[in-house]
């Protein structure tokens, strides 16, 4: 088996074109180039998480899911070759309602935070988020990339890392902040929201 990356750079794309599995010249502006330059940074976001989570067994499954996520890429380059089946769907929603049986049920939207991995899970989930929408784009605009199974994979994905988040906020004993209303968030001090004087420039 020859080198998957044998020269790193090839200036064959300097002219703004790129080619899939087919070698057909194409615009790297374009929906399919999208969704993949997509799928490349969620799975980075998801590197992220796991290099500030502590916990193993979770870094094995986010590990697992980058695997997917290649291969993912990979049959949007080359549609004839599927990788993904319905099982890898069926994993994700055992890993969701596992975490689930720890946590206490929500009565209210939870603001995106809490430790280093928990935060980085929440913006790994925006991400999956907009891989999903822009996957539909691509779908609804060019049905040879359809595969009904990738849309169900990319938003089970953002169910458990929104899911993941809030497990990893209670293994690491970070408490979660309810989303509030303008009518019940807390009243501000105004004096901590006065500028001392000696800061502010006079005009002369």
């Amino acid at each position: 088996m020859g080198y998957r990356l044998s020269k790193i750079y090839t200036k064959t794309g300097d002219k703004g074109k790129t080619a899939l599995s087919d070698n057909k010249r194409i615009d790297k502006c374009t929906p399919i180039i999208e969704v993949i330059g997509q799928l490349d940074e969620l799975n980075a976001a998801i590197g992220v998480v796991v290099s500030f989570s502590h916990h193993n067994d979770i870094n094995i499954q986010l590990q697992n899911i980058q695997h997917q996520l290649f291969n993912i890429g990979g049959e949007l380059s080359h549609p004839q070759f599927s990788q993904l089946a319905a099982e890898n769907i069926t994993i994700l929603e055992h890993y969701i309602d596992n975490f689930n049986s720890h946590l206490t049920p929500l009565k209210e939207f939870i603001l995106p935070g809490g430790s280093k991995a928990s935060a980085l899970c929440h913006q790994a989930r925006t991400i999956a988020r907009r891989v999903e929408r822009c996957y539909v784009a691509l779908s609804r605009n060019e049905p040879k990339f359809t595969n009904p199974l990738i849309l169900q994979f990319l938003n089970r994905l953002s169910d458990y890392l929104f899911v993941l988040a809030r497990f990893l906020n209670l293994k690491d004993n970070h408490n979660e902040i309810l989303w509030q209303s303008h009518r019940s968030q807390p009243q501000v001090d105004n004096e901590i929201m006065l500028i001392p004087q000696s800061n502010v420039k006079k005009d002369k």
